[in-house]
């Protein structure tokens, strides 16, 4: 009798109603929770078999819920270099384990980036789920397997040690002047002779300037350039040595410190000359080894005097002889102080020596149907039959986002919907209540009939 299946069609509507605002409750208590994604309620027909076209059997109503997953939040600006977000498609790749060296934890996808470093200095965000990423060695290369997890180490930003680097490369700016009287000791002059160089401190040079250098180690030394004009015209004598001269060991026929000779020429127009035999002696430009007596590890530095046939470094001018600038690489050791996160999810640890080092590389887990994923506890996603496998990709390829240093993805809850919706649903719910107390009244009526 229809009556009967009014009352199941009004009963159906009470549960589905109630677990519509089930989640529309979901959504509202989550309107500030970082990365969270709504929930939508999707309602269909429940028919029961009719057996003529005629006559009509109601079976009620069902739900199916949907979580939008794929769709993008407001990106929020914060003031904590760790919280991130991605902006586009994809997910940060997390470990739910109650410690990061825990390898035993569970991998889920989440876009929940408000990570801050634990007792240990492991990157989490606010449910306890440890961020993953690429290991970068000193090269600055990242694993070839990306696809495998084996591959993901727990990010740590509290492990990072300190770091220097080794000078390679100085870039002087300097004039000579072309005046400048010829010194007697130069008929006499041979660099690799103690009594007649510069480096023993015997022949006073021209112009002599000091540059500071480091060692691998971090260790800081005192390169002196000294120069003497040659009694051949636009050319002059160059010797580079350590102060104090026990900082190397010379390697021979140099002597006193010295690590390069050679000789600067000069064009009629004051520029450089490095025309290959007949300018700029090419142990000048080829670098010079140094053997520290430190114990740091060799060195091999470049003085860069400028371009051929330019003024952009070494001059020869009338006008007095100066150091206008120089420019030396490298650094003392330095101890960590930081890190930041690039666009392409680079992780940089920063020194308080000035340099950086590329320590972390962030992947991005991209799947074919994102809404399709399982939903886990922590506002993170399990992988699914209809999500499909994902995919590790670096941010920005592979359809994989950018990430977004600094800022923090916002709940999709439009809570304006959300009351909307609420308000809706509690009158579809009261009229399902309507459905059966009008139907307990006709069956009432029913059983009344007899009396």
């Amino acid at each position: 009798m229809g009556i009967f299946a009014a009352l199941f069609s009004g009963v159906s509507g009470l549960q589905t109603y109630g677990d519509a605002l089930g989640i529309l409750a979901d959504n509202i208590t989550n309107v500030n929770t970082v990365g969270y994604k709504e929930s939508r309620a999707r309602f269909t027909t429940l028919v029961t078999e009719s057996s003529s076209s005629s006559s009509f059997s109601p079976g009620g109503v069902g739900l199916v819920s949907q979580t939008l997953i794929g769709k993008q939040g407001l990106l929020q600006a914060s003031t904590s270099a760790t919280d991130l977000s991605i902006d586009g498609a994809g997910f940060f790749v997390v470990r739910n384990s109650p410690q990061a060296q825990d390898s035993s934890g569970e991998i889920l996808f989440s876009r929940a980036g408000s990570f801050t470093p634990d007792a240990e200095g492991f990157l989490q965000n606010t449910a306890g789920h440890f961020l993953m990423g690429w290991p970068v060695d000193s090269q600055g290369q990242i694993p070839s397997n990306l696809g495998s997890l084996d591959s993901l180490v727990p990010i740590n930003t509290a492990g990072l040690t300190g770091t220097a680097e080794a000078t390679d490369l100085v870039k002087l700016r300097a004039n000579l002047q072309s005046s400048q009287s010829v010194s007697a000791l130069e008929a006499t002059y041979v660099p690799t002779v103690s009594a007649t160089n510069m480096a023993s401190g015997t022949v006073k040079p021209d112009f002599e300037r000091t540059v500071q250098v480091f060692d691998g180690q971090g260790g800081a030394h005192t390169l002196t350039l000294a120069m003497l004009k040659s009694d051949v015209n636009n050319e002059w004598h160059v010797e580079v040595f350590a102060d104090p001269a026990a900082d190397v060991t010379p390697i021979a026929p140099l002597i006193d410190g010295q690590v390069g000779t050679g000789l600067l020429r000069f064009n009629p127009d004051g520029s450089l000359d490095l025309t290959a035999g007949t300018g700029t002696s090419a142990s000048l430009l080829s670098g010079f080894p140094i053997n520290w007596t430190t114990g740091a590890a060799s060195s091999d530095i470049s003085i860069d005097w400028g371009s051929d046939s330019d003024v952009d470094g070494i001059t020869q001018f009338d006008s007095i002889s100066a150091l206008i600038s120089s420019n030396v690489n490298g650094a003392i050791f330095g101890n960590v102080t930081g890190v930041a996160v690039g666009k392409d999810g680079a992780v940089t640890a920063l020194f308080d020596n000035g340099l950086t080092r590329e320590v972390f590389k962030l992947p991005l887990a991209t799947f074919q149907n994102p809404n399709g994923l399982n939903r886990r506890q922590g506002n993170a996603y399990g992988v699914s039959d209809l999500s499909g496998n994902f995919s590790m990709v670096e941010a920005g390829t592979g359809g994989g986002g950018s990430v977004a240093p600094g800022q923090l993805e916002a709940s999709t809850v439009d809570l304006a919907g959300e009351f909307t919706q609420l308000i809706t649903t509690q009158r579809a719910f009261s009229a399902s209540t309507k459905v059966i107390t009008t139907a307990d009244e006709m069956l009432d009526e029913l059983t009344r009939i007899k009396r």
